[in-house]
Order: C-alpha cells, then sequence, then structure tokens
C-alpha cells in the first residue's frame, strides 16, 4: 500500500493508504487510480467509484472519501488530462471517451461484484456517458448512483451565471474564444499565474453559494489552477453540447441520489430538477446556500447523503443474496 500525499497543508488533510495504479486507457493515455481497501473483507464486496469534475481532480472528493472509509472498496481516479493523469490527445477530450474511460477503470480495478458510482458536475456527464454505452452494466452489476452538481442537457443551455442576455452571448462565443486560448496558451498560462488573487476570487465566486472559508478557496483554486489552460479550452465545447437526456431512463434500475446547491451558479437547480423527472423514485436533496462545489462548501451534509445511499446499497446487496 502507498501512503498517498498530504492533500492540503492549510487544512493538514491527512492521506490514505492507497494502492496506486497507472492504468493506460484504450488510447493510452494513463489513466491515476487510487484504491482503498477496507480492512473488513466483506465490505469490499461494493466498490464505489468517483468520477470528479471539470478543471478538478480526485483530491475533491477528500471528504466523501474520508467519510466512506471502512464502508466499502473505494476507487477515485483523475479523468484524463486532469490531475496526476497522463495528457491526452486534443480530439478525446470529450464526454463519451470519458465514459470509456470510466468502463476501463471498472473493467480493470473493479470487474465483479456491486457498484455505486458518484459524479461530480463532469463526472455525473461521464456516469451519464457510461450508463449510455453499457445499459446492461447497470441492469446487472450498478446498485447506486450519485449525481452531485451536474447536467443531462450540457451546459449550453444555461447562461453559465450571468444575466440571461449576457450568458446567450458567452455561450455562442465560448467554442471561438476556447480555440484561441489553446493556441495562445503560453500567454495564458503566464497571465493567469500573475493573477492569482483574481482566480482565487472567481473560484469562489463560482464554486461557493456561501461565505466559505478561504481555505476551501484556495483548495478549489489549486485545482483549477493546475489545470492546463488548453485542457480546460478544449473540454468546454463539449461539456456546452453534452447531452445524455436518454440515457437518464437507464438509471432507474438503481438507488439514485441527486444533489444540488440552491446557489449553483454553472449547473443550477433547474438541471437536477430534469434529470429527477426522468428519474422516477431518484432522491433528490436541495443544499441551502451551496453553490457548485457543493461536496466541499457543505461537505458533511454531503457525505451523510452519500452515506445513506451506499446503506441502502448494501441492505439491497444483502437483501438479493439472502434470496438467492
Amino acid at each position: 500500500m502507498t501512503k498517498t500525499a498530504r492533500r492540503d497543508d492549510e487544512w493538514e488533510l491527512e492521506g490514505f493508504d492507497s494502492r496506486i495504479i497507472e492504468l493506460p486507457a484504450e488510447d493510452g493515455t494513463l489513466l491515476h487510480v487510487e484504491i482503498d481497501e477496507p480492512d473488513d473483507p466483506a465490505a469490499a464486496d461494493v466498490t464505489v467509484i468517483f468520477a470528479h469534475g471539470y478543471a478538478l481532480s480526485l483530491d475533491s472528493w477528500y471528504f466523501q472519501r474520508k467519510e466512506l472509509q471502512g464502508r466499502a472498496r473505494l476507487v477515485t481516479y483523475d479523468q484524463r488530462s486532469h490531475g496526476q493523469s497522463g495528457r491526452a490527445e486534443f480530439d478525446t477530450h470529450h464526454v463519451d471517451q470519458l465514459g470509456r474511460d470510466l468502463w476501463h477503470i471498472i473493467q480493470a480495478v473493479a470487474p465483479t461484484g456491486p457498484l455505486v458510482l458518484i459524479g461530480h458536475s463532469m463526472g455525473g456527464m461521464t456516469v451519464m456517458a457510461l450508463a449510455e454505452q453499457h445499459p446492461e452494466l447497470f441492469a446487472e452489476r450498478v446498485y447506486g448512483v450519485a449525481l452531485v452538481a451536474t447536467t443531462a442537457g450540457g451546459l449550453k443551455q444555461g447562461s453559465l451565471g450571468l444575466p440571461p442576455v449576457l450568458g446567450g452571448v458567452v455561450n455562442r462565443i465560448v467554442p471561438l474564444a476556447a480555440a484561441a486560448l489553446a493556441r495562445r496558451k503560453e500567454v495564458v498560462e503566464l497571465g493567469r499565474r500573475s493573477s492569482s488573487d483574481l482566480s482565487l476570487v472567481l473560484t469562489r465566486v463560482y464554486s461557493f453559494g456561501s461565505l466559505a472559508s478561504e481555505q476551501a478557496g484556495r483548495f478549489v483554486a489549486r485545482m483549477i489552477d493546475a489545470t492546463p489552460i488548453d485542457v480546460l479550452a478544449e473540454f468546454l465545447p463539449a461539456l456546452q453540447e453534452h447531452d445524455k437526456r436518454a440515457a437518464l431512463p437507464i438509471l432507474q434500475q438503481t438507488e439514485v441520489l441527486v444533489i444540488v446547491g440552491s446557489a449553483d451558479r454553472l449547473t443550477p437547480q433547474a438541471y437536477s430538477e430534469e434529470i429527477v423527472r426522468a428519474i422516477p423514485g431518484a432522491e433528490f436533496v436541495v443544499i441551502p446556500n451551496g453553490g457548485h462545489m457543493v461536496n466541499i462548501e457543505f461537505h458533511e451534509e454531503v457525505d451523510a447523503l452519500i452515506g445513506g445511499l451506499l446503506d441502502r446499497v448494501w441492505r439491497n446487496v444483502r437483501s438479493l443474496r439472502a434470496a438467492q
């Protein structure tokens, strides 16, 4: 087992005793995967896989990962071109490829047994892409899904937290602006590093709905700052165009939890309401004053909700086995 590095000195967050794998994806891109095995072998019967969001890393799941230690087998990973995963070709920076990456990880580290899939933002889109690609997995092995601050219809349907008229203009120019940023990445990165205070302010405005601590803001800002600007630019148009509404009914076969912050500017409450309408019986929780990074900002509430989902999954697994 390898002790993963401390995540944040200001918060004094501890690392985890994890098995670390650098897993080649189907195109050879190395995916950084961390596996936390429970002390009780029986708890390893269920595997929980966390998929993080755009411009973040597996560190964004720190609190939920800590909360679920010992209650199941935990798998966290960095999406391609994020965190400690390898840099991928620009034409693979889209949601369908992320779904294939998740499938590849499941085949490699959790080929059998019940699964719980937890996705935040782009990670939620990843889970939907997987459902579209492999509906049989959700019929046979996926017992629970948590979708946190995400959308089934892409970011283009909204205003990116701006007034509607301005947001519509921004949505039309984003693909062009993204391409320009990618071409001039060295200049943009230099400006980005010289304006870290502004970066922190923007991070806190768009990530949090409440007066989150400065440590929380810096924790998120560091993940965003560590993501190359051209990677951000290359992924953004795909996130705008993402549409996996047709995959949502596939999730009805599982326990589904949908969480959103009432003050989320990037994936507002209406996006989650659309998801819930397509999945009758899903648990829907709106966290007052929560922003887009609700899993950090209100981590205790999110920890408890995801823990409750895992409890329901365990009950269903045990009931099914008892009936066999």
